[in-house]
C-alpha cells in the first residue's frame, strides 16, 4: 500500500500576528523552525524512506520541508546508508495555499467568514473556493502518488488546504478526524492505486 505524509508548514511571523497568509508570505518564527525539526524528527524515528518530497512554493512550506530533508538525511547517515539517498526537493505548485484575495496581508478578523474555511464566499473577491482548493489538492496528491516508482511521499502545504485535502477523504478515513491541524501537524494516508482513495489513518501533533 502507498503511503502519503502530508505536512503543514511551521509557525510564521503572521501566524502570531494573526494576519491572512494565503498565497503571500512570512518567514518562520524561531518556535516554526522547532516544530518543524520535531516533526522531522518523528518522520526520520519512523524510519520511512521517502521516493518523493514535493512542497508548495510558499517559502514557509518550502523551508520546512528543507528541514525536514535535512533531518532525513543525518538520519540516514547515521544508519549507513547515504545523505544522497533522499530525495530533492521539488516544487508544486499545486500544494499552495487557497487564495483570501484581498484580505490577504490583512487580519484574520477581517475574513467574516472564517479563515479555515471561508466556503465559496471570497470567490467574487478574487478569493479561492474551498470547493476549489480541495479538487485541486485532491488532483496534485493523486498525481504525486502516480507513478509505480513513487511508494511513499512526504508533500508540505498549508492549514486550510491540508483541510480541503483531508475533508475531501473523511468518508474513507480510519482515524479520528475532529482534531487540530497544528503548524507541522503530519497527516498519514494509505493509497489505493486500483480505486484512488485516500485513507487518513494518523494526525499527529507535537508539541514544541
Amino acid at each position: 500500500m502507498k503511503q502519503l505524509y502530508l505536512m503543514r508548514h511551521g509557525q510564521t511571523v503572521f501566524n502570531v500576528q494573526k494576519l491572512v497568509q494565503g498565497r503571500c508570505d512570512s518567514p518562520l518564527t524561531d518556535t516554526g523552525i522547532a516544530q518543524a525539526r520535531e516533526a522531522s524528527a518523528w518522520l526520520a524515528s519512523r524510519q520511512v524512506a521517502f521516493d518523493r518530497i514535493c512542497t508548495s512554493p510558499l517559502g514557509r512550506a518550502y523551508n520546512t520541508a528543507c528541514i525536514a530533508r535535512e533531518a532525513l538525511q543525518e538520519a540516514a547517515g547515521r544508519s549507513g546508508e547515504a545523505a544522497c539517498s533522499v530525495p530533492v526537493i521539488e516544487v508544486v505548485d499545486g500544494l499552495i495555499e487557497r487564495s483570501y484575495g484581498p484580505y490577504e496581508g490583512g487580519p484574520q478578523s477581517a475574513v467574516t467568514a472564517g479563515v479555515w474555511d471561508p466556503g465559496e464566499t471570497l470567490v467574487p473577491e478574487g478569493g479561492e473556493g474551498s470547493e476549489a482548493v480541495r479538487s485541486r489538492m485532491v488532483d496534485a496528491l493523486t498525481a504525486l502518488m502516480a507513478p509505480e516508482d513513487v511508494r511513499t511521499l512526504l508533500a508540505v502545504s498549508h492549514g486550510s488546504a491540508t483541510m480541503q485535502f483531508k475533508r475531501a477523504w473523511e468518508h474513507a478515513a480510519r482515524c479520528d478526524q475532529d482534531q487540530p491541524l497544528g503548524n507541522c501537524c503530519v497527516l498519514v494516508f494509505d493509497f489505493d492505486e486500483e480505486s484512488g482513495v485516500f485513507s487518513n489513518t494518523k494526525i499527529v501533533n507535537l508539541p514544541a
